[in-house]
């Protein structure tokens, strides 16, 4: 009986990939694909609202089906039948976007409590879900299914881990159509572009497709993970064992009864390399301050933020460890525990690593602390000592953000699934090659279209937002040169793009309003994707440029029911150039869907720019419905010089 078993064919049960599970969104009004694995030669029966599909299994082991104009609804229960049965439940039928980029794609609602606290506590939306795709890298070969992941619908309990402009944009879209939204979000932060590109199409880029090969190799994969991890290890072990405030038993500097009285001052926020003694210095730098709270403080919980500091931290109160964080972009939140406080004089020590650069306590965030009703402003002074100097540490090879590995293993696996369209937040990690980036983009897209074989699908693009300090006069800037490039993708059909040089953060490569941005890509969304002509898909987009005697004259695209100055005023942030090439600041008007731009000085204008800049921050150039113009140079523009 044995050998009879051995030799009777292998029955494989019925294997769904992890998109096709309880939950799922499928798109409505299209040739919607089921696909799985089974029994070779294996009939296959897929069965939803009523409608049929049958096929037999290939000897790849392989099946799909079609299914074909659903009607948006649901919920409904899908059943999938071979030699044994599978039943998907909870399922809807609306519009699936794919959700693609780096950390302001990937990052999640709960890191923005502060601006929609309320949103999360009221949120209520089962037709809104969300396939978090897991993020893993894969160089050798591109994979056919997830090994991990689920359907997720908004509500109170979940939003926290769902990601903003997903959510956002999600809710604009079904406000706007009233029809269920699945998203796919397909993102990590850091992530360059050139690892969201498929292995055939990136042989376009020999640098990177040399990149790719050469991270084939998982030896070499593991020879510098081992490296760096090692050398990583040894720079903070000797830094703990030389942090003057940790290494001596009876002088611990985070202790409540230590004294600081003789300690060097400095104002927080702000950077340690304005503060001479700690000018270039690497490693550890301890901060301590003394504040006073009520009697009805004493005992009491209470929630304790510290903005966002570069590099690490860790926070004690009263000696009483509160929290810590690894990396200088999260928000510092810290809850202080109940029996921690008193009244009185309490103290709170902070000691900060920087493994490079420069340190500090990041500018205009929140310092405070906050209990029961009252409300501690810890911006001012405080102490400092150095705890320990070191040599910088140089930084790690990012392995995952290598040539086509999220590709492979984060887009790969959902190739077919079928969309309503894709929309793309990406660009920060790409600043420093800004030159090569439309083609990186367009690149992309094509490259998606083409593996989906669903046409040209709408592509959304979030344009980068103002970043950094401002530049008193017109000067060089890789962001502008970024957000050119991800313009040009507009060359491309069915594309869309949102300006949002006026939502960002000088202070955060993270700004908090997704919202916004959201509501942008919806709004570009309604005109490409959902073909509503009456909406504008972007603010004013410039045109044509004609010098006439002094003056340069702007023709603007897109300008809805008008231009206008927002806040009202003088035109901001546009700059024109003379033979000689030097940028100064302009005069400019509006004058209908035109714009005339000039300076006094320069009687032979040869180029003119508006809001190039990292952080245009008085770009006021609007729609009357108050949707920002892009920001261009024009196209005569000579090598730019700065201004005087």
């Amino acid at each position: 009986m044995l050998v009879l078993g051995m030799m009777m064919p292998m029955m494989a049960q019925i294997r769904l990939p992890k998109l096709v599970s309880d939950g799922m969104v499928l798109q409505r009004d299209a040739e919607v694909k089921i696909w799985g694995w089974a029994t070779v030669g294996e009939a296959i029966e897929v069965e939803l609202n009523g409608q049929k599909a049958t096929t037999t299994t290939l000897a790849s082991g392989k099946w799909q089906v079609l299914l074909k104009n659903l009607e948006a609804g649901g919920p409904y229960t899908m059943t999938i039948r071979g030699n044994d049965s599978v039943t998907i439940n909870d399922v809807l039928v609306g519009d699936v976007w794919l959700c693609s980029g780096q950390s302001n794609m990937e990052m999640p609602m709960r890191r923005l409590t502060p601006l929609y606290g309320d949103e999360m506590a009221q949120c209520n939306e089962p037709h809104i879900r969300e396939f978090k795709v897991p993020q893993r890298y894969n160089f050798n070969k591109a994979e056919e299914d997830y090994p991990s992941g689920q359907w997720v619908a908004a509500s109170a309990a979940t939003i926290g881990n769902i990601s903003a402009v997903p959510y956002f944009f999600a809710k604009a879209v079904q406000a706007r159509y009233g029809v269920p939204i699945g998203l796919i979000n397909a993102s990590l932060g850091g992530s360059p572009a050139e690892a969201w590109i498929g292995e055939p199409a990136l042989k376009q880029f020999p640098a990177y497709d040399a990149e790719l090969q050469k991270f084939k190799d998982p030896k070499l994969i593991q020879q510098i993970e081992s490296a760096d991890n090692a050398r990583i290890g040894q720079w903070y072990q000797t830094l703990q064992m030389h942090d003057a405030g940790r290494k001596d038993p009876q002088e611990q500097w985070h202790e409540d009864n230590y004294d600081h009285s003789q300690w060097d001052t400095t104002h927080v926020p702000g950077y340690w390399d304005f503060q001479s003694p700690l000018t270039g210095a690497v490693g550890a730098v301890w901060f301590r301050t003394t504040i006073a709270l009520s009697g009805a403080a004493a005992g009491q919980p209470a929630k304790l933020e510290m903005g966002r500091i570069v590099d690490a931290d860790s926070v004690f109160v009263n000696g009483v460890f509160v929290g810590t964080t690894s990396y200088q972009y999260p928000p510092r939140w810290y809850t202080i525990p109940a029996n921690v406080l008193k009244a009185g004089n309490n103290t709170i020590a902070v000691k900060v690593i920087v493994n490079s650069g420069t340190g500090g306590f990041v500018p205009d965030k929140k310092y405070e602390l906050r209990v029961g009703n009252e409300t501690v402003n810890l911006c001012g002074t405080w102490h400092y000592r150095l705890g320990a100097k070191m040599e910088s540490l140089g930084s790690q090879t990012f392995v995952r953000w290598k040539p086509a590995g999220l590709f492979n293993a984060m887009i790969s696996p959902a190739i077919g699934y079928g969309l309503k369209g894709a929309i793309w937040y990406q660009g920060e990690s790409n600043t420093d090659r800004s030159g090569e980036y439309a083609q990186l983009l367009k690149t992309l897209i094509n490259d998606w279209r083409e593996q989906w074989q669903q046409g040209d699908f709408p592509f959304m693009v979030a344009q980068l937002p103002n970043f950094m300090e401002p530049r008193p006069e017109p000067s060089e800037s890789n962001w502008a040169a970024l957000r050119e490039a991800q313009q040009a993708a507009l060359a491309l059909p069915n594309t869309g793009m949102a300006v949002t040089i006026d939502l960002g953060e000088w202070n955060d490569i993270h700004p908090l309003d997704k919202k916004s941005v959201a509501d942008r890509l919806a709004l570009s969304a309604f005109h490409v994707a959902y073909g509503d002509k009456t909406i504008e898909r972007s603010g004013p987009m410039m045109s044509s440029v004609k010098i006439k005697g002094s003056k340069i004259i702007l023709t603007f695209a897109h300008c809805g029911s008008g231009l206008m100055v927002k806040g009202g005023g003088d035109l901001q942030e546009f700059a024109i150039a003379g033979a000689d090439g030097r940028f100064k600041w302009a005069k400019a008007i509006v004058k209908g869907n035109r714009v005339e731009v000039w300076h006094p000085d320069i009687k032979k204008p040869v180029a003119v720019g508006y809001a190039w800049a990292d952080n245009p921050h008085r770009a006021n150039l609007y729609t009357k419905e108050g949707m920002p113009a892009a920001p261009f140079r024009s196209p005569t523009r000579p090598s730019q010089k700065s201004g005087e």
